[in-house]
């Protein structure tokens, strides 16, 4: 979601749309390549995957909220809204910290989804 996100637009106006490449849209992009990295790790490797689940979740929350302040100080709340790579970006941060935390909780989360017949 991080990797298509970073490249759709981000704010969408009557004008033009702003591509989320133009600003943070390649850090977004660089910290995915990150998170990918960390999600083909072994299983031994667990507790690596959640601290890059984590990095990943904290710049793709935080970049997509930051660039909203930015133009709501900008210009208002008129004439603009938030394009489809801004919300993708945002989704796969809050996926990417319930990955995080679901890695560094530990255990094995299959365990609390099968019926143990005993």
């Amino acid at each position: 979601m991080v990797v298509f996100g970073s490249f759709l637009p981000w704010i969408s106006t009557a004008v033009e749309n702003v591509s989320g490449v133009r600003g943070p849209g390649l850090w977004t992009f660089y910290v995915a390549l990150l998170g990918l990295a960390g999600a083909v790790l072994p299983a031994a490797l667990r507790r690596l995957a959640g601290i890059q689940a984590a990095v990943m979740s904290v710049v793709c929350v935080m970049l997509p909220v930051w660039q909203l302040v930015h133009v709501l100080n900008l210009v208002g709340t008129s004439g603009w809204m938030p394009g489809p790579g801004l919300v993708l970006v945002f989704g796969g941060g809050v996926l990417a910290a319930v990955a995080a935390a679901r890695l560094l909780r530990g255990g094995d989360a299959g365990d609390r989804l099968h019926y143990r017949g005993d």
